[in-house]
């Protein structure tokens, strides 16, 4: 329980707060972005409100699929945002690919992060392969030993989209044959420990929505207005 707290500038991130309560409290100026049920602000159940104008609501609803069918369609989703995401990089100069926006990952660097993502949750853990070289660890991670991943690289941006598009062909290959009684096998996640396969796939497919949400936010802002579709949700 906090009590008494003063939160002011608090961030929080990759946090669960099913069943909270907040009370007594001053909600002012607060950005929220989440997965929303059950929502009740001073009496008012807003839920439907907040879902009904959330674009991306459909798919926040299909990262935690359970089933086969059901993982398999929340891929083919995740890919048509991601293909949405790299045809706005592509229109964009070569360089905004490495263009930091705000001090956060630049296209290149969330690319990058993704593969070692994949590689963590599902490549070495799954199907026992190796890191790839070109993989980066979040900050958290960025301290321990990673098996093969080589801290120095400086791959170009059309080696880094390679990698990712291998990766990301795998990992949907997986899901199109995968059983729903593999999905329950327990596997060893390096700095993480024991997980069910499917807790590997919700992960992966958690950083893909994620991160190409942050993705296209930045390249959005990186984009002249007159080069912007309607069909850009965060616009």
């Amino acid at each position: 329980m906090f009590w008494g707290a003063d939160l002011t500038g608090a961030h929080f991130r990759d946090v669960n707060l099913t069943n909270a309560s907040i009370s007594h409290a001053w909600l002012i100026d607060v950005d929220i972005d989440a997965l929303v049920e059950g929502l009740v602000i001073n009496g008012v159940d807003v839920t439907d409100y907040v879902n009904e104008r959330d674009p991306w609501f459909p798919l926040r609803t299909m990262i935690r699929a359970d089933t086969v069918d059901g993982m398999v369609a929340t891929w083919a989703a995740l890919e048509h945002e991601w293909s949405i995401t790299m045809s706005l990089a592509a229109a964009l100069p070569d360089a905004a690919m490495f263009e930091s926006v705000n001090g956060e990952w630049s296209l290149v660097h969330t690319l990058r992060h993704l593969v070692f993502a994949t590689d963590k949750w599902f490549t070495a853990p799954i199907l026992g392969q190796a890191f790839d070289a070109i993989g980066m660890p979040n900050s958290g991670s960025a301290s321990l030993a990673w098996p093969g991943i080589d801290r120095d690289a400086t791959p170009t941006a059309s080696a880094v989209a390679e990698v990712r598009r291998g990766r990301m062909a795998s990992f949907g290959a997986f899901l199109a044959a995968v059983s729903a009684a593999e999905l329950q096998r327990q596997v060893d996640v390096a700095e993480n420990g024991p997980h069910s396969i499917l807790d590997c796939v919700h992960t992966v497919f958690e950083e893909e929505f994620w991160h190409n949400r942050y993705a296209r936010r930045d390249l959005l802002l990186l984009a002249p207005a007159d080069e912007l579709s309607a069909g850009h949700p965060d616009r």
